[in-house]
Parts: structure tokens; C-alpha cells; sequence
């Protein structure tokens, strides 16, 4: 399979990204903070290994060695300069492990974990079935399952100025809710359940949502991106654009994630063939979690 991604300007955009992210990423603290929630399904489990992959600072990774002060937490992530964050998110008696790795890739045995734990990670592989494959992989029977990632509703609005003026809007593909059901199934994880949220947040100009994605690491990592700046006058015919979404004196910023839980099968449980398609899977077959 062709990479979709440029890995090494991933790596460098989030390294780049590490030293403020934390304080920045005000979206991501949410959806993080609303994932953290969901592991009261564990009841009163203990896990023994619990792994925060896409770790970014480490504010998870954090949370959860305090909550399981015994269990082994690893957080892992492709940029080195965000595992650095890590300890500034954790006590020096609660040490988090650190791995520095591909999620696609874990350098890890198989069914060593009781917990998996992905926020907003998954939008940056090139192959989200062979990504969850090797989740369900390292995750022990009976194992937790959660993760987040983003719908194809998000910077709807950029997209649209990008499209309007004849450019290719600088954004990943996401995929869709049906999509990451289909994966998970593929995969065989045991009784998926998925949810979808929007959020919006405004912004005075096209310039400071520009600022904040790059101050996030979210630029566009594609490898067939186009170089360059692109000239000023390509900027200011986005911001013309975009300004058709201007409501009561802002600039709206759509958000769409998708949230998923599911538990590792049993030993040997089927997996689906690779190649199926994966918009095959029917919305209306996916559960969604009840509020």
C-alpha cells in the first residue's frame, strides 16, 4: 500500500508542536478529558498494562497511572520531543514508561495490554484496518478498547474556500463513522460501540485558525501536498472566501469526532477478510452509546 502520509514531517510538525501543545489544544483536552470518562466501564478492574498510544504531552498517560497507581502505563508516540513532555504530566513516584514508535507499528508482545487508550491519533495513518489490526493484536482478551478520531465534517468550512477558488483544500482525508465500524469489525474486536460529536469553535480571522493548526502539529503532512507557500494571493483569496461563514462577528471552525469503544475477543475469534470495502458497513448497524 502507497503511503498517504509524509511520516517524517509528521514527526517534525508534532515535535515542533510539543512545547506548547498542551496549553494550545483546548479541543483536544476535551475530547480527551470525555474519552478519560469512559474507562469507569472497567467497573473496579485493575488493569496491569495500560497503553496510551498517540500519547501526545502525556496528559493521559498522567491520569491514568494516577487512577492505577500499580498498573504499568506506556505512552507512546512517533514524535520524541512529545515524549519529553511526559514527566510534566505525572509524579516522579507514578513514572509513566516512554516508547518512541509508529502506532502502526507497536514494538509490543501480543495481548500484553488491558487497556488501549487512542485520542485523536488515528486520523494520521496511512491504513486504519492494519492499524486496528495490530491493536487488536497487542490487546488481551477481554481487554478495553478506546479511541477517538476525526469525521469528515471537520474544516468543512476551510475545505469548502479551498474548493470554491479551484484549489485542493491542504486538509488529510477522515474517515468516515461507517468506516472506522467497518475497521473495527474487520478486525474483530468484540461489541463495538461508536459516537459522533460536532463542535465549533470560532475564530475573529482565517489567520488565527491558521496559527493554532500549526501550532497543534495539524498542517498537512500528505506526501503529494503542495510545496511552498503558495503565494499571498492564494491566501487572500481563502480568506475572501471564507469569509461567506462569518456569523455574528466570527469565523466558524467545525469539528466532528468520532469516539469508539470495543473489548478484545476471545482467542482466535475470526477477523474479516482486508480488501473489503470498507463504506460497506451500513451506518444504521453501527451502535451508538447511549446518553
Amino acid at each position: 500500500m502507497s503511503r498517504l502520509f509524509d511520516r517524517r514531517q509528521l514527526r517534525r510538525a508534532f515535535g515542533r508542536a510539543a512545547p506548547n501543545y498542551a496549553a494550545v489544544a483546548a479541543l483536544q483536552r476535551e475530547v480527551e478529558a470525555r474519552l478519560l470518562e469512559q474507562l469507569d466501564y472497567l467497573d473496579d478492574r485493575q488493569p496491569a498494562r495500560i497503553l496510551d498510544l498517540g500519547c501526545g504531552p502525556g496528559r493521559a498517560a498522567g491520569a491514568m497511572k494516577k487512577r492505577w497507581p500499580k498498573a504499568e502505563v506506556i505512552a507512546l508516540d512517533a514524535a520524541l520531543p512529545m515524549l519529553r513532555e511526559v514527566p510534566k504530566h505525572t509524579r516522579f513516584w507514578r513514572p509513566v514508561r516512554r516508547v518512541c514508535a509508529d502506532v502502526s507499528a507497536l514494538p509490543l508482545a501480543d495481548q500484553c495490554a488491558d487497556v488501549i487508550f487512542s485520542s485523536l491519533c488515528l486520523q494520521w495513518v496511512d491504513d486504519l484496518p492494519a492499524a486496528l489490526a495490530e491493536f487488536r493484536r497487542v490487546l488481551r482478551p477481554g481487554g478495553l478498547l478506546l479511541f477517538s478520531t476525526f469525521g469528515p465534517d471537520t474544516l468543512v468550512e476551510l475545505g469548502e474556500a479551498y474548493a470554491s477558488i479551484g484549489e485542493v483544500p491542504p486538509l488529510s482525508p477522515f474517515a468516515q463513522i461507517q468506516q472506522v465500524g467497518d475497521a473495527m469489525i474487520a478486525a474483530g474486536f468484540k461489541d463495538p460501540v461508536l459516537d459522533r460529536d460536532h463542535f465549533t469553535l470560532t475564530y475573529p480571522d482565517l489567520r488565527t485558525l491558521m496559527h493554532e493548526l500549526r501550532a497543534i502539529g495539524a498542517g498537512d503532512a500528505r506526501r503529494d501536498r503542495r510545496r511552498g507557500l503558495g503565494g499571498r494571493q492564494r491566501l487572500q483569496r481563502v480568506t475572501a472566501a471564507y469569509e461567506a461563514h462569518r456569523r455574528s462577528g466570527v469565523l466558524p471552525s467545525s469539528w466532528e469526532v468520532i469516539t469508539a469503544q470495543a473489548w478484545g475477543p476471545a482467542p482466535g475469534a475470526p477477523r474479516r477478510e482486508r480488501g473489503a470495502d470498507l463504506a460497506s458497513f451500513p451506518a444504521d448497524h453501527i451502535p451508538r452509546r447511549r446518553r
